[in-house]
């Protein structure tokens, strides 16, 4: 199996990144990155267009946004685990880091992903925005707007 990124083109589409399942992905974290509407490799933000399957491939089209935004409080978890950054959207520049949680695997991180709520510890609910697979940084960021 494999999970591959294409990325849409005026004429077309082109492959970017290919991952071979099982060799380094395992099936939770191939779920849980189809379930981010955005995707950062290489200093580049991508948005999700369409998430797509063809025999035993896995299929995301991503359209390229342009140079990755930085935020307040970034920090890259490469090589600590699996993260998960909860931070306030807006549409006016920095994005506030709510709270950090460790997770024990990318099944875990599915359950955050699913949802339309979600509680950040000590803070209370809040309405989900979107999510991304932050590769640069090892993370993946759910970006939130109102408490409920």
């Amino acid at each position: 199996m494999e999970l591959t990124y294409y990325i849409e083109k005026v004429d077309g589409y082109e492959p970017f990144l290919t991952y071979k399942i099982p060799d380094n992905m395992h099936n939770d974290e191939k779920y849980a990155r189809q379930l981010c509407e955005f995707f950062v490799s290489g200093q580049k933000e991508y948005e999700l267009q369409s998430n797509e399957m063809m025999d035993d491939e896995e299929i995301l089209i991503v359209k390229e946004i342009g140079p990755v935004k930085k935020f307040s409080e970034e920090s890259s978890y490469k090589g600590r685990g699996i993260f998960i950054e909860f931070r306030q959207y807006n549409n006016t520049g920095d994005m506030p880091l709510l709270h950090v949680q460790a997770m024990n695997s990318h099944w875990d991180v599915i359950r955050y992903l699913l949802k339309d709520v979600v509680h950040i510890p000590r803070q209370g609910q809040f309405q989900r925005d979107s999510a991304e697979i932050d590769e640069d940084r090892a993370v993946y960021v759910i970006y939130v707007g109102e408490k409920i």
